[in-house]
This record gives structure tokens, C-alpha cells and sequence, in this order.
């Protein structure tokens, strides 16, 4: 016989759907936005509008450039301009400027002014456009700064004035460009003393007689001279002064790491002492490729001349080009230890490109080194993969964040590269899928690591995510809000660190109200 089953009856009687509702727990209010995630979500909205994107990294407050090379660094349209109006020759079959008359292979730079043609040519010639992929980029890359020499050398103020407009435009607040005065005179007095293996013995024939300081006087002469140009090409003491005359910047001395060991040992005694006896100049570095001849024969004696030097001078400043190699670029062996040469002997406070630190012998050791020292690793991503070719996934951008090394964005030499700033943070952006918070962590890193004196604005040396915190008498404060109280403005006008800090949080602020009235 089937069993009939009984219908149990509802544990509560049936509500009408208003009674129903009151039983559930109230909707809570959507959280509101912080500012970095409405700019954040804003920049994820423009992803796929190319005019949108380009103004958000214009105007994105991106701190200061911290690996920039003054020759190389100035628009090619620029240089060869200039080369027109020194009245300087261009030979047809190397497209390199030298000085008149023009002789039976070369022809007056200045025709570039009207012939199309010939312009691109010298354009391509002495940059990376129109680069055909498949080629050699390292070769024409580092080959194109012979081409133009003759011009950049002559004129280190007008390219000056350019670069530090186009900073100033780009909303960075400080420059570091490299340069080097008093190269013959560098050359000369090398030849005159020779080498010697005891670095201390050099050293004193560096000093005798006064020569050494005859050379920085030299070098002072030279700068003086650069920065007249500087100014009257910005119209910096009229009425309607160029961007970049209000943009603070310093010099680092680069000595040319394929030379002699006499002249790079003079040219970082050099250098050293500048960066030590006029507030122009803040460090030295080595450039030329990395993966040269001499340079790599030399490369442990370079590291023990600056280890030298810094005993000298332990004032000065020290970035380093290291690591910018890759693999089949130079022998396995060359790339395993460069980086850590670099830090442990050369006493490098930052490191340019570090590209190959994933080849170093202990690599994780030498990264958790960086990290807890402070050591920035410097990185232009576009001149990393014209010259390298090593970008996205293959650069190790997210290995050193990973390991909680400052990483600051730099742009090597945007002129020969045809970049800027704002491009070096938009391919940040879109290939390791930064945030705005991120964004603004690079900026401020950029400024933290920059060699500028005075004390933090922040509560640690070691600016990431979430060290935020404005120190002692600043603390508190909300820059960009309001004006500092008395206690804090006295702190920043004693610090120059400090008050770029200051005026770069400012900036944000400003930008976050601008995209804010950007968003839907």
C-alpha cells in the first residue's frame, strides 16, 4: 500500500515581499573612492584611447630623471639645426658632421633645411627612427653619438635648455644629465702621467704641482660657459623665461670607461672632485658600452679606482652603469658579476640598467642586498629594448620590485631614442599592469634616490607601497591641501629633497582633481 506523505507546514508564514525585504539585512553604501582608485580606474577606462592616454602620462607628476645623457638627450632636430648654423659639413657616406669646407664627399649641413631627403637621412643616421627591425640596434644606437659629436660638444647649453624644457614639461621636478668638461684637458694630463698600478701613487701625480686642480678650474670654466648659454637660450633673465629655467638639476660627470686606465683614472679624479668642490655637480658614472673591448678588460680595475677615489672623496656621489648586458652580447663569464662589482667595490649608491642581474653568481643574495641599502637600479625601457632587445616579460623591471629594490624610470638618451618620460611610463604601465598607486611610488623613488641634499620628506629613506608618511615636523601634514604650518615650512626650506617631495605631492593632488572631473 503507498504511503501518503503529509506536507509539512512553512517554518514561517508567507510575507508579502515588503515584509519580506525588512527581514534581510540592509544594503550598506558603496565604500567611496579613494582618489588613487578613481585615477586608477580612469586609466583603465582610456586604455584603448590613444589621445587620452598620451595626456594622462604627460600630466602624471613623474618626480625627476635620474639617468640622462645631456648629448644624446636633446631632439636630433636640434642638433642638426645647430649643425646648419655652425656652418658644419655632413659627409654623404657616414652622415657624420664635421667642420668646414666641405670636401669632395660632404655637403653643407644647412641644405637640410630645404632638402627633405637629405634631412631624413641625417635623421635616421643619428637616431633610432624608422630603425629597420633585424638590424643591430646596440651598433647603431651607440654608433649615431660620433655622427652629431662635433655639434653636441660645441653647444651643452642650448641642448640643456631644451632638455630641461621638456622636463619641466612633462611635470618632472628635477634633472640629473650627464657631461663631461675639460675632456682634452683630461686626455692631455693623462698622457703626461701615464699608469701606474698603485692607484695611490697615480693619484699623488694627479695632484702635483697643482694640476689636478688646474683641471677642475678647467672643467668650472667650461660649465660657467654651458650654463651662459643655458640661460640666454631659455631667455631665462627676461620677462617671459623658457619652463625649464625654473627646473633644479645638477651634473654627474661621466668618464669614459673605454679609454685608457690613466684617462679614466684622471677622469674620475676629475670628476670626483668637482662633485665635491662645486654644488653643480653631484656624482660620477661610466659610460660607453659596457660590452667594449677595454671596458670589459678593465672592468675590475675601473671598480678598484672608484673604491680608491671614494676614500678621497667620500662626498661624491657614485652611479654606475652595469648590467647593461644580455646573453650573446658578451661571454657567459661577463655577465655574472658585473652588478655585484659594481656595489660591493665601486661603492655605487644606484645602478643604471642592471639588465643581466638574473646571470649574476648569487643573484638573490646581491638583489636583498640592494634592497636593504637603498641601492636604486635606474631603468629606461625603451633604450633596454632598442639596444638590448630585452623588454616585457624577459626585463627585470618585476624581478627588483619583487625584491624590494628601488626602481626608479629613466630616459638614457630620448633624442637618439625619439622618447620621453611620459612613454618610458606608459609602457610601464600597460606592460606590467601598474596601478596609479604604483605610478606614483616610481615618482616618488625617483626623488628619494635622486642625489639632492637635505633630509626626506618621508618617514623612511626607502620610498614603496604605502610609505607615505610625511617625518618629523611635516608630519601629519597633507601636502597639497594647505600650506605648510611654520614648523614643517622651516623644515623644507632647510631641505631641498624635502621640498621637491613636498611639491610633487602637491601635484598630485592637483592631477587627481583633474581626472576626477575627467571621469564619468
Amino acid at each position: 500500500m503507498r504511503r501518503r506523505h503529509r506536507r509539512r507546514a512553512p517554518l514561517l508564514p508567507v510575507l508579502g515581499c515588503t515584509a519580506l525585504l525588512s527581514l534581510l539585512p540592509a544594503a550598506q553604501p558603496a565604500a567611496p573612492r579613494s582618489a588613487d582608485q578613481r585615477v586608477s580606474d580612469y586609466l583603465r577606462a582610456v586604455e584603448d584611447r590613444p589621445a587620452a592616454l598620451r595626456a594622462f602620462f604627460r600630466d602624471l607628476p613623474k618626480g625627476a630623471d635620474l639617468h640622462n645623457h645631456l648629448s644624446g638627450a636633446a631632439s636630433t632636430e636640434l642638433l642638426i639645426r645647430l649643425a646648419g648654423e655652425d656652418g658644419l659639413c655632413i659627409d654623404e657616406r657616414t652622415l657624420t658632421a664635421r667642420p668646414a669646407p666641405c670636401g669632395r664627399h660632404s655637403r653643407p649641413a644647412a641644405r637640410a633645411r630645404t632638402d627633405a631627403g637629405f634631412r631624413r637621412r641625417i635623421l635616421r643616421a643619428w637616431s633610432m627612427q624608422d630603425f629597420p627591425p633585424g638590424a643591430s640596434g646596440h651598433d647603431h644606437f651607440f654608433g649615431a653619438f660620433d655622427k652629431f659629436r662635433a655639434v653636441a660638444d660645441a653647444h651643452s647649453g642650448r641642448l640643456l635648455a631644451e632638455v630641461a624644457d621638456t622636463a619641466a614639461r612633462n611635470h618632472q621636478f628635477y634633472l640629473e644629465t650627464m657631461l663631461a668638461p675639460a675632456a682634452t684637458g683630461s686626455e692631455r694630463l693623462a698622457a703626461d702621467i701615464g699608469f701606474h698600478p698603485d692607484l695611490a701613487r697615480l693619484h699623488r701625480l694627479l695632484l702635483a704641482d697643482g694640476k689636478l686642480d688646474r683641471l677642475v678650474r678647467q672643467a668650472e670654466r667650461e660649465t660657467d660657459a654651458a650654463l651662459a648659454e643655458f640661460r640666454a637660450a631659455g631667455e631665462c633673465d627676461t620677462g617671459h623665461p623658457h619652463p625649464g629655467c625654473r627646473l633644479p638639476f645638477r651634473f654627474i660627470f661621466q668618464a669614459s670607461r673605454g679609454s685608457s686606465p690613466e684617462q679614466v683614472f684622471t677622469q674620475l679624479a676629475l670628476g670626483m672632485r668637482l662633485a665635491e668642490r662645486d654644488p653643480r655637480f653631484v656624482a660620477v658614472n661610466l659610460v660607453q658600452p659596457e660590452d667594449g673591448a677595454n671596458a670589459l678588460r678593465d672592468y675590475r680595475l675601473q671598480m678598484r679606482m672608484l673604491n680608491h677615489l671614494h676614500g678621497v672623496h667620500p662626498r661624491a656621489h657614485i652611479t654606475l652603469h652595469a648590467g647593461e648586458l644580455t646573453t650573446g652580447l658578451v661571454a657567459p663569464a661577463d655577465l655574472r658579476f658585473h652588478i655585484g662589482e659594481a656595489v660591493r667595490t665601486g661603492r655605487a649608491e644606484r645602478i643604471g640598467h642592471g639588465v643581466d642581474v638574473a646571470h649574476e653568481d648569487h643573484a638573490a643574495a646581491l638583489l636583498r642586498t640592494m634592497a636593504r641599502r637603498g641601492i636604486a637600479v635606474e631603468v629606461p625601457l625603451t633604450s633596454n629594448r632598442q639596444i638590448l632587445g630585452v623588454h616585457g616579460a624577459e626585463h627585470p623591471f618585476p624581478l627588483y620590485r619583487r625584491y624590494g629594490v628601488p626602481v626608479v624610470l629613466a630616459t638614457d638618451d630620448p633624442g637618439v631614442s625619439r622618447t620621453d618620460i611620459g612613454a618610458e611610463y606608459r609602457y610601464a604601465a600597460r606592460t606590467y599592469r601598474l596601478d596609479y598607486r604604483e605610478l606614483k611610488d616610481l615618482a616618488r623613488a625617483s626623488l628619494e634616490h635622486a642625489f639632492l641634499p637635505g633630509d626626506s620628506l618621508w618617514d623612511t629613506r626607502r620610498v614603496g607601497p604605502g610609505a607615505v608618511t610625511p617625518a618629523g615636523p611635516c608630519r601629519g601634514e597633507r601636502p597639497g591641501s594647505r600650506a605648510p604650518r611654520q614648523n614643517c615650512a622651516r623644515f623644507l626650506a632647510g631641505s631641498p629633497r624635502a621640498t621637491l617631495e613636498w611639491r610633487q605631492e602637491a601635484a598630485f593632488t592637483r592631477f587627481e582633481d583633474h581626472i576626477r572631473h575627467l571621469a564619468p
